[in-house]
């Protein structure tokens, strides 16, 4: 993309997206970080390993679960010109050590299908398994986990209520042979991509007098 440019950043950079534009509000584990520059940083983009260390043991296996990583956050302004959304992440990729296999998710109570990783041909998995979560009422964007681990605060009164169920993509990084490998290891099976309208959504933070963002 001409005039476009995809740079490591240091990962408190990405801070002030992650709390003030994306959905989520939340700062997770961050390993990688790139942004996307036309002059100003239009976009970030945060890899890191997931939550859980049985998720990474769940998609190859024991033997490669240090290799699994997650793209936890992608979030760029919602004006930018066709593809260079797809331009950023396929780039990022790029940027990536090698050999690493990525997990991501697209959040369908966000209305998400997952687009962006359709058009990076990454390997639709299914949706992730129906459970339940204990929620905090009065911060409920907050993450079961940090909820139920806080010290000092007793949680077993909280109420519980249904994880939304997401998207799964996975996506390999490394030589063939490398990708071979980890196709034969893949514990999920590979499925069509889902299809359906996806959602934008409104912020009244403005990073660069802008407030339609999308993710």
């Amino acid at each position: 993309m001409i005039g476009y440019t995809v740079e490591s950043i240091n990962s408190k950079e990405t801070h002030e997206w992650l709390l003030k534009v994306h959905y989520a509000k939340r700062i997770p584990s961050i390993s990688y970080s790139f942004g996307l520059y036309f002059d100003n940083m239009l976009g970030i983009i945060t890899f890191g390993k997931p939550p859980s260390n049985s998720l990474c043991i769940g998609v190859l296996g024991e033997q490669s679960a240090n290799i699994v990583y997650e793209l936890n956050r992608l979030c760029v302004l919602g004006s930018l010109e066709k593809n260079v959304l797809s331009y950023f992440v396929s780039t990022s990729l790029k940027l990536l050590p090698k050999p690493m296999c990525l997990v991501s998710y697209a959040d369908t109570e966000q209305g998400h299908i997952g687009y962006i990783y359709q058009a990076t041909n990454w390997l639709y998995t299914g949706l992730s398994a129906k459970r339940t979560e204990k929620f905090d009422p009065d911060n409920p964007n907050k993450h079961s986990k940090t909820v139920t681990e806080k010290k000092g605060v007793i949680y077993s009164d909280l109420p519980y209520r249904d994880r939304s169920r997401k998207h799964r993509y996975i996506y390999f990084i490394g030589t063939r042979r490398q990708r071979k490998d980890m196709m034969n290891n893949l514990r999920y099976k590979v499925l069509p991509y889902p299809k359906g309208e996806s959602k934008r959504y409104e912020i009244n933070y403005e990073p660069t007098n802008q407030t339609k963002l999308f993710t």
